[in-house]
């Protein structure tokens, strides 16, 4: 049968990059595995273990040559895939067979192979949350300035500018990466700890050595590149490590998904468009449509990565006693697809701004078919302060907007109020139109899109100088 006959994962032939694809590969997991197997021998000669530098070589020299067809038929009698792969590689490295796994349970492999691969995997998040956050920001920064209508409700609000709302988006992005900063600085390994947590059969082979134990397990979170090893475990290290790290996913996912929601209402609105390609189809039947397409799919990937929170979060919470086994499937389904679910979408925010359209037109005239009925109490305090009764002036501008209003709603007119104030002799002394500036309603907007950038993105940036070019290729 051919592979097109099996059911493949989207995610990774449809919408998450190569970089995060390869991370939970089985060839990098089992690359891994031998990598730690590795370590573990090393460390334990080095503190006085009767293992050979010719067996620690011929282990090095079979790491990255996995034989992974071997290993599936020892699993198919064995029924244990740690097993099956010890089998396969001792297979390879006949000398060192008898060494391999030396006092570890699975979980010695297992769980810290997959705290290195989520360590990874985050690093990998962490560079694409800065490019989206920098892409947005010098985006704000451009539109600092430009007036348009807020919504509050979705119902016509003060106006705000184009830039001050990208910064609400960077904003999100940024808690986000704080976050993220968090988990990456407390992930720790969970090293050398034994079946139950005890350590017990690695103070067998030492001969009751506790400090020898104990170096052991800082020896071996140092060589995978950790501060040091979890405190205490049972059999695996806290599944509260999952949850915390899904919770932080779940968390980029809902930014990702209320910032491509904005797009797609501005879209909507015909203010803001995604980058269209010139042979796009936006639909099957309706030639004229310009879907926002990518922001819709960064709304069904986040959604779908922040629905995967609740399963870490039930694993960690009926954890039975030391450990129990159905963590297993679930943690090979969820954590690796969330991680590849959340690469994908800002990967698609990193495409919509590197080519986002902003009509500059259609947002004035969006905000001028507005902008009247906002302007009018500055027009009432400014008529008072020329003399006017501000009853009067109030009781004026109540009929005009009335009236207004109606021709607006009932014969889909323009609005028409600024004209009729200043047809009314009671307004003659006022300038309506420099009263009803846009520029003069958008408060601190400008400012803060400089400040925001200044004080909020600028330390971000500077710290990203360097950072290696990830892909950012969208696919379909």
């Amino acid at each position: 049968m051919s592979h097109d006959e099996f059911y493949t994962n989207p995610l990774t032939t449809r919408y998450a990059s190569k970089e995060m694809s390869s991370l939970w590969s089985q060839s990098n997991r089992i690359r891994w595995w031998r990598r730690l197997w590795i370590i573990l021998a090393k460390s334990e000669k080095q503190l006085g273990l009767p293992i050979t530098q010719e067996q620690i070589d011929e282990l090095e020299r079979h790491q990255s040559n996995l034989n992974l067809d071997v290993a599936a038929q020892y699993e198919r009698r064995l029924r244990h895939d740690v097993m099956a792969h010890v089998h396969a590689y001792g297979d390879q490295c006949p000398a060192a067979k008898g060494i391999i796994h030396w006092g570890a349970t699975s979980c010695y492999v297992t769980d810290n192979a997959d705290l290195v691969i989520m360590r990874d995997a985050l690093k990998l998040l962490r560079q694409r949350l800065v490019s989206c956050i920098l892409s947005i920001t010098d985006w704000a920064t451009e539109h600092a300035a430009l007036p348009c209508l807020a919504f509050t409700h979705f119902q016509p609000a003060q106006p705000t500018t184009v830039g001050k709302r990208g910064t609400l988006w960077a904003y999100d992005l940024v808690l986000d990466l704080q976050e993220l900063d968090h988990r990456l600085d407390s992930l720790l390994a969970r090293s050398a700890k034994g079946t139950t947590g005890t350590q017990a059969s690695f103070l067998q082979i030492f001969n009751g050595d506790e400090q020898a134990v104990r170096r052991l397990e800082t020896m071996i979170a140092k060589e995978l590149g950790f501060p040091n090893a979890y405190a205490v475990t049972g059999q695996t290290y806290p599944r509260k490590v999952d949850s915390q790290i899904l919770d932080c996913l779940s968390g980029i996912g809902q930014s990702l998904h209320k910032i491509a929601t904005d797009l797609r209402l501005l879209a909507h609105e015909k203010e803001i468009e995604e980058p269209f390609e010139k042979d796009q189809i936006g639909s099957s039947a309706m030639a004229y449509k310009r879907n926002p397409m990518r922001s819709e799919r960064i709304c069904s990937l986040a959604r779908f990565a922040i629905s995967l929170q609740s399963s870490p979060a039930m694993t960690a919470a009926t954890q039975w006693l030391e450990r129990t086994l159905d963590d297993s499937a679930n943690r090979r389904l969820v954590i690796p697809q969330a991680f590849l679910a959340i690469d994908a979408s800002l990967m698609l925010l990193q495409n919509i701004f590197s080519g986002i359209v902003v009509y500059e037109k259609t947002i004035a005239a969006n905000l001028a078919a507005e902008l009247p009925f906002m302007a009018t109490e500055a027009i009432i305090m400014e008529g008072v302060s020329q003399g006017g009764d501000r009853q009067e002036l109030h009781e004026a501008i109540r009929v005009h907007s009335q009236a207004a209003a109606l021709k607006v709603k009932q014969n889909a007119e323009k609005n028409d109020l600024l004209d009729r104030l200043k047809a009314d002799p009671i307004f003659s002394k006022l300038d309506i139109e420099s009263l009803a500036d846009a520029r003069r309603f958008i408060g601190r907007a400008a400012s803060q899109v400089r400040e925001f950038n200044d004080e909020v993105v600028e330390p971000i940036r500077s710290k990203a100088v360097g950072d290696s070019q990830l892909t950012v290729e969208v696919f379909v």
